[in-house]
């Protein structure tokens, strides 16, 4: 939840003519990343069923880092702003990662 509410902080500061663009696009695949594993968690999914949901949340993961990544070619965010969010993104990966093997077993 960290990463959604630094997604939302960052992206407030974008231009207004983005608002439907880029930040609409960021914030949409911040949120969808743990809803993702609360809705497969919730429905008390199996192991399989519920890496699917990972799956899901993985693919929004890097939808966001490439949309940080325009962001910073842009300009909207700085290089050390960028870094953070990838560093940040990056453990998220590697989370999902391990959970996705762990449920295939």
């Amino acid at each position: 939840m960290d990463l959604v509410e630094s997604i939302y902080r960052e992206t407030q500061k974008y231009p207004a003519e983005e608002r439907y663009g880029l930040t609409s696009q960021m914030s949409r695949c911040a949120v969808s990343m743990p809803s993702n594993i609360a809705e497969g968690q919730g429905r008390r999914a199996s192991d399989l069923e519920f890496a699917r949901f990972l799956g899901i949340s993985l693919g929004s993961l890097c939808e966001l880092e490439t949309q940080v990544e325009v962001s910073r070619r842009m300009g909207f965010v700085s290089d050390e702003q960028s870094s953070k969010l990838h560093a940040d993104m990056a453990e998220i990966g590697r989370m999902l990662n391990g959970l996705i093997r762990s449920q295939r077993g």
